[in-house]
Parts: C-alpha cells; sequence; structure tokens
C-alpha cells in the first residue's frame, strides 16, 4: 500500500512553505532533510547575515545565489577594514560571484567602500570609529559614485560629520532625487544636523517617504531648529509617509530627574501654528515623532488638526509636548482625536494627569502599543483605567521615569491585560504596598463621571468628539451618561488576601520583558513585586544605569540574576552595563573597582539556562575604557547552555580563553559598537591577532549539532 509523504507535494508548494520559515535555525535543519529541500531552501531565501574572518575566503559560501539582503557588519574581526589586509579586488570578485543578487546591504565602513554591486539600491554603513581624514562629502562622493541605483541610505550607526551629507547631495542630484529613505538618526554626533543642513537634505531629496534625523531643537545653539526648518522639510517633501525629529540628548535615552516636572526653562522655537502647517502639508503620514528637548506650549490644537490631515497615522512619540489631553466636560481633544492610532509614545509631558490619560483611552481605541516616560502626575489609578479600556487591543507597554508609578504599582495597573500582554517595560524602583494596607474598611472610588473642574456633561452618541467606543454607545444608550468606576477596594482585598497583591494569574503570553535598575540596587524583589509566574518569557533585557563611584559597596553579595530561575522559558538575555561608571584601575580606598562590581552583576548567570547573552560591561568614562574583568570571564564560563555570547566591549585573550570552556559555544564576538570605539593595537585586549587565535580555537572544537 503506498503513502503519500511531503517529498510528494509539487515544488511550488513545497517552495511556498519553506519560505514562510523564518527562524535561521530552522531554515539550516530544513535544508538538511534532503537534496531537494536544500535546494528550495537556498532558493527561498533572501536574507543573509554572514559571519566569519573576512580572511577566510575559502570558507566563503557560494550556494546562497537567491540572496537579495546581505548584513556584512558582523564579520571578523569587527571594526576592521572592510578587505581585512586582502586584496580589494579579489574580496570584491569573490563576494559578487557569491552573492550576484545583492540589492540591499548592510557593511562596516571603516574605509571608503568599494564598488562590489553596481545595483545595489539599499545601504546601510556601520561605523564606531573614527572618521578617516578626507574633505568634506569626498566619503559619500565615491559611495554615490558607485552606487549610482541607491533608493535608501541608512546612516544611523555611522559615524561622520553632518558637513558630509549635504556637500555630497549637492554633487549627485540625480541620486539624491531618486533617495526615498534616509535614515540620520545618529546618537553619536553630539549636536546633530544644524537647521541649515537639514533644510540642504529635504530640498535636494524632494521624493522622500521615509526621513529620520538627530537635529538640536534647544535655542541656546547655533542652528536650532525652529518654524522654518519644519516648513521647509513639509514644503519640500510632502510624499513622506514617515517622518523623525529627534534631539540628541532624547536618543541617548538618558533617565531625567524624577523630581522633574517636565517642562524646561526655554520652550522650543517653533509655533503651534506651525505645526498646523507642517501637518496640513504632510497628508500621508503614517508615523511621526517630535521628540525636542524644550518644552512646546499648547500643542492641543495642533494635534486635532494632526487627526484631520493625517488620516492614515498609525504611530506617534511625542517628547516635552504639553496639552497633549486634557478634557473639558469630557470632551476630547488634542491626540485622544487620533483614533487610529496603533502605538502611542509620551515623554515628558508635565501636564499630563490621570483624566488627560483616561482621555486617550477612550479615543485611541485601537492602542496595541503604549509607552509613557517621565510624566509625574499619572497615577496608578489612570493608568490601570486606560488599560481596562484597551484591554481588547494592548500588547506592549512601557512605563518609565514615572514618579508615582514603581515596580508593583506598575504591574498592578496592568492586571487587567495580565494574561495578553507581549512586551513590558518597567523600572525596579520598589515601591511599597503601604498606601494600599492603610484602607481598611474605607470606601475610596475613582468615578470617571467627576473631573476636576466639577460635575461632567453627558454627550450623544453620534458626537464626534466625546468617547467614541462601543462601550460608550451601550452605556448611553441604557442611561443617556457614561458610568465608569476605579474601585479602589477591589485592590484592597486583592492585597490582603494574597501576599504579592495579585489575584493569582499568570502572565501567560509575556515573552519579552525590559528593566531599568539603579546601581547598587538589587533585582530579588522582582518577583514579589508581581512577576513571579511568567511561564513563557523567553527574552529578558536589562539596564542598570549610574554611578559606581558613589557606592563604596552593594548592600548585598550578589545583584539577583537567580531570581529569574522562576523563568523556565528564558533563553535571551540582554545585560547592559555600558551606563555604569566606575574605577577601571585601582579604586580609592574604601571603594570597589569594576572587576568586582562585574562580579555583583553577573554572580548567579551560570545556573541560567540561557543560549544567547548580550553583556554590555561596565565603563571608566576617564579612559574610554569597557572591558571584560577576570571575574567576569570566570562567570560567564559557568554558562554552560550559551551557543550565542556577544560582549559589546574588549576583552584580554587569555581571558576570552576561558570562555573554550563553554561546550556549546558557537558564536562569540567583541564588538566595540560605542563611540568613540578604541583604535589601538598595541593593548592585547584590542588585537585582531589575539581574536583570530581565539577564533580559530572556537572553530576547532566539535559541536555536536
Amino acid at each position: 500500500m503506498s503513502t503519500t509523504t511531503i517529498n510528494d507535494l509539487p515544488d511550488i508548494l513545497l517552495s511556498a512553505i519553506i519560505s514562510t520559515i523564518s527562524d535561521v535555525r530552522s531554515r539550516n535543519s530544513t535544508s538538511l532533510v534532503s537534496r531537494k529541500f536544500l535546494i528550495l531552501e537556498r532558493i527561498t531565501r533572501s536574507s543573509l547575515t554572514l559571519r566569519g574572518n573576512i580572511g577566510h575566503l575559502f570558507m566563503l559560501p557560494t550556494c546562497f545565489q537567491s540572496i537579495t539582503h546581505l548584513d556584512l557588519s558582523f564579520l571578523s574581526p569587527w571594526g576592521g577594514p572592510y578587505t581585512g589586509g586582502a586584496d580589494t579586488s579579489l574580496i570584491s570578485q569573490l563576494l559578487n560571484h557569491s552573492f550576484p543578487s545583492v540589492t540591499s546591504l548592510v557593511v562596516y565602513a571603516r574605509d571608503v567602500l568599494p564598488r562590489v554591486w553596481p545595483g545595489v539600491k539599499e545601504i546601510k554603513l556601520v561605523r564606531w570609529h573614527q572618521r578617516p581624514q578626507l574633505s568634506p562629502g569626498e566619503e559619500l562622493d565615491i559611495l554615490f559614485q558607485n552606487y549610482p541605483r541607491l533608493v535608501s541610505i541608512d546612516l544611523s550607526t555611522f559615524y561622520c560629520w553632518t558637513e558630509d551629507i549635504p556637500a555630497a547631495l549637492v554633487c549627485y542630484p540625480t541620486t539624491a532625487a531618486s533617495l526615498t529613505n534616509f535614515n540620520l538618526l545618529n546618537s553619536c554626533l553630539p549636536e546633530g544636523f544644524k537647521s541649515e543642513e537639514v533644510m540642504a537634505i529635504a530640498r535636494a531629496c524632494p521624493n522622500l517617504k521615509e526621513f529620520r534625523v538627530a537635529c538640536m531643537f534647544d535655542c541656546r545653539y547655533i542652528g536650532f531648529v525652529g518654524d522654518e526648518c519644519l516648513v521647509c522639510i513639509a514644503n519640500n517633501c510632502p510624499k513622506l509617509s514617515v517622518l523623525h525629529l529627534a534631539d540628541t540628548s532624547a536618543l541617548l535615552n538618558s533617565r531625567r530627574d524624577p523630581n522633574d516636572e517636565g517642562f524646561t526653562q526655554e520652550d522650543a522655537k517653533f509655533s503651534v501654528s506651525t505645526l498646523i502647517e507642517v501637518f496640513s502639508g504632510l497628508p500621508l503620514l503614517e508615523e511621526l515623532v517630535l521628540d525636542v528637548c524644550n518644552s512646546v506650549r499648547d500643542t492641543s490644537p495642533a494635534l486635532e488638526v494632526l487627526s484631520k490631515k493625517c488620516p492614515k497615522l498609525r504611530s506617534l512619540k511625542l517628547g516635552q509636548f504639553c496639552g497633549v489631553s486634557m478634557p473639558i466636560e469630557w470632551k476630547l481633544d488634542g491626540v485622544a482625536l487620533c483614533q487610529g492610532l496603533q502605538s502611542l509614545s509620551l515623554r515628558n509631558v508635565g501636564d499630563l494627569d490621570d483624566m488627560g490619560l483616561i482621555a486617550i483611552g477612550r479615543g485611541c481605541w485601537r492602542l496595541a502599543k503604549f509607552e509613557i516616560q517621565g510624566c509625574n502626575k499619572i497615577t496608578m489609578s489612570g493608568m490601570r483605567t486606560l488599560v481596562s479600556l484597551l484591554k481588547k487591543t494592548l500588547v506592549d507597554v512601557k512605563i518609565s521615569s514615572c514618579k508615582n508609578l514603581g515596580a508593583s504599582s506598575s504591574l498592578k495597573s496592568l492586571e487587567p491585560i495580565q494574561e495578553r500582554i507581549q512586551k513590558l517595560h518597567i523600572d525596579c524602583v520598589w515601591d511599597s504596598v503601604e498606601e494600599f494596607e492603610d484602607l481598611d474598611g474605607y470606601r475610596y472610588r475613582f468615578d470617571l463621571n467627576v473631573s476636576d473642574v466639577g460635575e461632567g456633561s453627558s454627550s450623544s452618541a453620534g458626537s464626534g468628539d466625546t468617547f467614541g467606543c462601543e462601550e460608550d454607545v451601550f452605556m448611553i444608550k441604557q442611561q443617556k451618561r457614561c458610568k465608569f468606576s476605579y474601585d479602589l477596594n477591589s485592590l484592597y482585598e486583592e492585597v490582603n488576601g494574597h501576599a504579592n497583591g495579585y489575584s493569582g494569574r499568570s502572565w501567560d503570553r509575556l515573552q519579552s520583558l525590559s528593566l531599568w535598575i539603579g546601581v547598587g540596587e538589587l533585582l530579588t524583589p522582582l518577583t514579589a513585586a508581581g512577576l513571579e509566574d511568567c511561564p513563557n518569557l523567553e527574552e529578558i533585557k536589562i539596564r542598570v544605569e549610574g554611578d559606581c563611584r558613589l557606592w563604596s559597596k552593594p548592600s548585598e553579595r550578589e545583584f539577583g540574576l537567580s531570581t529569574l530561575l522562576h523563568y523556565p522559558m528564558l533563553s535571551k538575555m540582554h545585560l547592559d552595563c555600558g551606563d555604569t561608571i566606575g574605577y577601571a584601575h585601582t579604586a580609592p580606598s574604601g571603594q570597589m573597582d569594576l572587576s568586582l562590581w562585574e562580579r555583583f552583576y553577573l554572580f548567579g548567570i551560570g545556573n541560567l539556562s540561557l543560549t544567547e547573552l548580550d553583556y554590555w560591561p561596565p565603563q571608566d568614562r576617564d579612559v574610554n575604557q569597557r572591558c571584560l574583568s577576570l571575574p567576569a570571564a570566570g562567570l560567564l564560563q559557568e554558562c554552560v547552555t550559551l551557543r550565542k555570547l556577544f560582549i559589546h566591549g574588549t576583552a584580554h585573550e587569555h581571558f576570552m580563553m576561558f570562555l573554550l570552556r563553554i561546550p556549546n559555544l558557537r558564536d562569540v564576538q567583541l564588538r566595540e559598537d560605542y563611540y568613540p570605539a578604541p583604535d589601538n593595537d598595541t593593548s592585547t585586549e584590542m588585537r585582531a591577532d589575539s581574536l583570530s587565535r581565539f577564533e580559530a580555537a572556537l572553530n576547532r572544537r566539535p559541536i555536536s549539532d
């Protein structure tokens, strides 16, 4: 009796099935089934990130003829010259022969990029080292000359001079006019692009559809962005669907003073009328970021125009905007009228309170992602009510730098979506629940029908300026008036009924967790705060920030990574201590140097079943050093399940040899992806030969799978 197997399917169906596999290891496993599967997998693969040493040309694969997107930015030694010291023409020919169909390229361009694929249309350049000694614009002149068909350029991780860009665009007007995507959102630039440079770019690239740029909004600096620049962008680039204008200080992602009220002494030098003109001139906008460093006052009228003139808007991020949502008598205004939004991020909005937050929840009822940062008037009551209103759609939440929302209160406010949230960021500010324990027998009620100015007015169901979700229609039909309440007594009962203040439900769908924690603080209270049961948590990102020099020593021996043993599916970790400042060498009497702080933060990491780890060592800014210490290397070697380890810093060769004791370790790399990347070959922790010897020893080991 004959049986039908998957091999009997037509090739076109098998190709369609294999093309839906996105995981790289799964695709590699698929290619090992049979020669037929191997051929179909190679034909359907369109993206490849190439690893290995650029000097080992005999290992260059030739079976990926259909690749259109090629990433060469992680070749070893990382950050070295594109050719690795070999013949440029030979490498170019071999790459072109191995990947003839490339149209999208990512490459670490330490020097001038040679002509390899003249048909490339999309390119991303990466460089954290110093710029070569060339005249302004010369480097990009050569790029435009070698790649005349470019339509997309990404320089967000490429250190250069701001004056390089306009000079090159002026010399190649045809290439500039064909650009549709230009990303200049570079955090390496201390002052960003000046107003004149942004306007020159806008005039040279009239067909841009996506434009991202880091600029300076602070009027104390020469060349700050103001009215003229914003209007110039709208007038010269009317096809924009994505516009990101971010101040350089916002890109640093630094945490502000928790006592800061969110208002700056100097206001931004562009008016609400200018914003109205800009929004009216960009009707195709789908994604907008205006993240400035100075307060923008009374923006509600401009945001109402944005909701009308940009009907396709789906993602919005605003920084230092005031008046984004200030409902009066329950009439929606400002950003709450942007009912098509699926993603909203608000940073340092000083006058946003619970009533404004609730209005956003009522108006922006499609939100799947919501981020709030530095809004000190927000409380757990308002946040919980917003989450309740969005419980059918909201799956991605970030709560950061909000004075009244610590770890416990943030998690309690998210209880309505506890079973459906997939991605979460909170600050590890360990607040207590004493305020709830004091509610013994007393009824507290938060009535949405009462605002700060008095009793709310009723609204008709058809009004476009009132809350317009399905619950409104139902309530209005029942009693002509919305009646919502938030009762703290229900929370009080949960607190008294359970030690952690939760009703016993787990975070079933939470897959990615991001944490901020101050230096010297412990991670151990995380589970007690409410994150005890996360059965499907796969990835965690921990960012430690602060100055170790202000501490003599931590209160405990270990940071608390063993707490993460509560999460059985955890396999990926980002441990970022890059913003932890200390003494790299001998510390003063009574203080610890960075090696001891590394021991504190990494202690217990070997108990976790991690397969991928990205680690940023702490730094000494005085000597620009981020180096893996001996205690850190010893603790990392205990991670016996690791397959990938990326250290974003430097390390001595003999410390790296410790890592060879990890049995399944497959991919290790030192990435100095911070500016300025050290450029000194005389030290053993930066020598390319040292890294090559380690990689050779790593590749000689047998890997079971």
